[in-house]
């Protein structure tokens, strides 16, 4: 049993999660690949394989919006230079010079949080309460990440294509990759999915059955959202892994490739490239042994891809930590141990 693994399993041990998934891999090449426990703590509970759903949660941004935005900068339907009021013609004055590169940098200065379920009548009052939050710093200025930046930058997206999120991930990403256990509002097929792993019991507004996006504000957007909403399973995430691993092919050329991966954001609290966080000197969920090229993402429902472009190691790791509740904070120090470790076993493999 390799480090890697036998932290893997600490997790289960430690009750950090009830449902897990991991693999580390180098471009096609799998190191190691390991799918465990039960969809949830319940008694006679479904166990993981690795074609088991997992809300995704933040990683969203990176899955869906970002390569969404990806493919029509490099399609010319979208620049990192359009403004809000490009798109929306009511966009207050202090936010009229809000670009997509703010946004998926997250500089843009809007708050991190707006709880919309719990502030808006309908989901169609949602995009007029964004655009008037007052900001928390003038734009450009600092880094606050922001969901409420990435539901604007899937609003702008769906206002230029006519189509949805959903369309757009599937059809640009997750169909040429051959994500087929990957998308949003899973329980349209299956309701609901028995082979999703459970999150949180219940959330700030309401019970989240498997299946089921945890994040608030994406289900009252109806479960398609820019910031959260995507599910996916092991499977499907190592084929996503392996297009970053390789520099972005065959989704985006190697050019924008590396303008994704430039830190946009340095001296700041935070380093972030397009979309991507970026590792770096200070303390991050890479762990202590990516240096300053790490690239990827996390979850709030215990979800992570961390991708070193030099060598093209990825570690994929899939994880239940908020059920049955989100007070649960162990998965942080074990996730930079199992990074750490596979690291050290599988830089030079």
């Amino acid at each position: 049993m390799n480090q890697t693994q036998r932290l893997f399993k600490e997790g289960f041990s430690d009750r950090v999660y009830s449902a897990g998934a991991i693999a580390v891999g180098k471009k096609d090449r799998i190191l190691y690949k390991e799918a465990g426990g039960f969809v949830s703590f319940e008694e006679g509970a479904a166990p993981v394989t690795e074609d088991t759903l997992f809300d995704m949660a933040s990683l969203t941004k990176i899955l869906s919006t970002t390569f969404s935005a990806f493919h029509m900068i490099e399609d010319g339907t979208l620049s990192l230079l359009d403004s809000l009021s490009d798109f929306f013609p009511d966009v207050p004055e202090d936010k009229k010079q809000i670009t997509v590169k703010h946004l998926m940098t997250h500089t843009s200065g809007l708050p991190a949080e707006i709880l919309l379920w719990k502030e808006c009548k309908d989901p169609s009052e949602a995009l007029g309460r964004i655009l008037h939050a007052p900001l928390v710093y003038e734009t450009g200025k600092d880094v606050t990440y922001s969901c409420m930046g990435y539901i604007l930058l899937g609003k702008i997206m769906e206002k230029i294509t006519g189509k949805n999120l959903d369309q757009l991930a599937r059809e640009w990403t997750f169909k040429p990759l051959g994500m087929t256990r990957t998308g949003y509002r899973p329980t349209d097929t299956c309701d609901p999915d028995p082979e999703a792993a459970y999150t949180e019991t219940m959330s700030l507004n309401g019970p989240t059955p498997p299946g089921i996006v945890h994040d608030e504000n994406a289900r009252f957007l109806g479960g398609i959202s820019g910031n959260a909403g995507v599910f996916s399973s092991l499977n499907d995430m190592i084929r996503f892994a392996n297009m970053l691993s390789s520099q972005g092919s065959p989704l985006i050329t190697r050019r924008l490739f590396d303008v994704a991966r430039q830190n946009y954001t340095p001296g700041m609290d935070e380093n972030r490239g397009l979309g991507f966080q970026l590792s770096g000197p200070e303390p991050t969920f890479f762990g202590d042994l990516f240096g300053d090229t790490g690239l990827g993402h996390t979850g709030f429902t215990g979800t992570s891809l961390a991708v070193d472009p030099e060598t093209g190691l990825y570690v994929v790791f899939l994880t239940n930590r908020v059920h049955p509740t989100r007070n649960n904070g162990k998965l942080t120090r074990l996730r930079h141990l199992i990074q750490n470790a596979a690291m050290a076993e599988f830089y030079d493999a």
